[in-house]
């Protein structure tokens, strides 16, 4: 599969290990250009690109970039995508870390992802945005090993979420659905299962545990 990311931070520059290791053809693209990829690209395979580049003939892309950073992506961005292809968003809303107070988020109530998808206008699909980036190298298992640990993926598009779900297993974790993009605060920072290493039980089960009420330190 061609596989385009765009960022190559911890999750990204781990996705680009994995993903080149099963095989697949991964474009890889970050904020300072694609020289800044070199010693990336020689550890990988993968190829350096900008972030224009990134997503040509693509079948997955993952956009996994500072939250506040997503409208300054180029427009354009998935020009030349595989048809039918799938948009992976790892973003979390960090404000009062990282990100400033976001208004699509604060006033109108729009969960992390549909804002993301807003602003990249093409349909996303929410995933990895709690999963520590050195359990993508360290804590993939084999399906059926009591160990492995599941990941939630929410998303309204159901054949993009089937290909996101088939590639998170390729990757060596189960896959929990965590309902439709409006349903995804239920994996954003601060709920239960953020950051959960548990199996297909333990995640269903803190996905039904999550409070939608936006607490205190993580609104702007």
């Amino acid at each position: 599969m061609k596989i385009g990311i765009i960022g190559a931070g911890n999750i990204g520059g781990n996705l680009t290990r994995r993903l080149t290791a099963l095989g697949h053809e991964v474009s890889v693209a970050n904020s300072r250009g694609p020289q800044t990829l070199t010693a990336l690209a020689e550890e990988t395979g993968a190829t350096p690109a900008t972030v224009g580049e990134a997503a040509r003939g693509a079948e997955v892309v993952v956009v996994t970039v500072p939250f506040k950073k997503v409208p300054d992506l180029p427009s354009g961005l998935f020009d030349g995508a595989a048809q039918g292809f799938a948009v992976i968003d790892t973003c979390n809303y960090y404000p009062r870390q990282r990100d400033g107070r976001i208004a699509g988020v604060e006033d109108e109530g729009l969960t992390e992802s549909r804002w993301v998808e807003r602003h990249l206008g093409h349909p996303v699909i929410k995933a990895f945005n709690g999963t520590y980036a050195q359990d993508i190298l360290d804590r993939h298992r084999p399906a059926g090993d009591p160990e492995r640990i599941a990941l939630p993926v929410a998303g309204d598009d159901e054949a993009a979420k089937k290909t996101v779900r088939a590639l998170i297993e390729e990757l060596g974790f189960d896959t929990v659905d965590a309902g439709g993009l409006d349903d995804s605060w239920r994996q954003q920072p601060d709920t239960p299962v953020y950051g959960l290493r548990e199996g297909v039980e333990g995640v269903t089960r803190a996905l039904a545990e999550a409070s939608a009420e936006r607490k205190p330190a993580f609104r702007g």
